[in-house]
């Protein structure tokens, strides 16, 4: 693994400005850029890590707080191990943000994150990687829509709603999207039921998007975080094999 460099940065973005952290190589060479979103909870020291790993393996990763409307992260108080059943108030907190955080906002907000990428000396040139967490992966397929080419690759675990029957939906930007998609769903997730997998599927078939998707038997909601009751680590690994793979087949020279 790559020696790393963890910064905490903000960046411009429509309505002011966003707190986020940047990970790369020590070297401080350009290497290939990754866009990870967030999952509810927010940025915090799980995701860091996340990026930590990325840019151990050779990339630039920024996580931006998507919440930044809010005020800068941490905007809720996380206990050691989130447990949201247990927890109830932190839903309470989180919902009204997530709410809030339209289609419209968030891809006024992904144009700003990609800008960003794009003038940092520490990003290689060209197309960058998305990849998403629970709210985090309808994003990376959003803006793998919105932003065709601007995006090489992009990547959502135990995400919801990506398919539903909003005139919003997630899956209906797919005739848009050029890059390689990947999607790990949670076995038996209340959010993406299987009429929602299927339909999501069909489109990007019909799409002729290059992509797989896959359902991670026996991994829950939330199965690649580490700090919540969520976590299930067998499904994390195979997380990890599957978004590596797509970075190296995005970015043979690179990373």
């Amino acid at each position: 693994m790559t020696a790393v460099q963890g910064t905490a940065v903000d960046v411009p973005a429509g309505d002011g400005t966003a707190d986020a952290y940047l990970a790369h190589p020590a070297d401080g060479a350009a290497r290939p850029g990754v866009l990870l979103f967030m999952d509810a909870f927010g940025l915090r020291p799980r995701l860091r890590s996340m990026a930590d790993r990325l840019a151990g393996e050779g990339y630039t990763v920024l996580v931006p707080n998507l919440f930044h409307r809010h005020g800068r992260a941490p905007l809720v108080d996380l206990p050691e191990l989130i447990d949201p059943g247990a927890r109830p108030e932190l839903f309470e907190r989180i919902t009204p943000m997530m709410r809030e955080l339209t289609n419209e906002r968030a891809m006024a907000d992904a144009g700003a994150w990609l800008d960003w990428l794009a003038g940092s000396p520490v990003v290689a040139p060209g197309p960058v990687a998305l990849t998403g967490y629970c709210m985090g992966a309808r994003l990376s397929l959003l803006t793998a829509g919105t932003y065709p080419e601007r995006v090489a690759a992009a990547a959502g675990f135990h995400g919801g709603r990506l398919a539903t029957d909003a005139p919003d939906s997630p899956h209906l930007v797919a005739g848009r999207v050029t890059a390689e998609l990947y999607f790990g769903h949670a076995d038996q997730d209340p959010s993406l039921p299987r009429e929602q997998i299927d339909r999501l599927e069909r489109a990007l078939t019909a799409a002729g998007v290059r992509h797989r998707c896959e359902v991670y038997t026996g991994a829950p909601h939330g199965f690649t975080q580490a700090d919540t009751a969520a976590y299930h680590e067998e499904g994390d690994e195979r997380h990890w094999s599957a978004l590596l793979g797509l970075l190296r087949r995005t970015f043979p020279h690179g990373g």
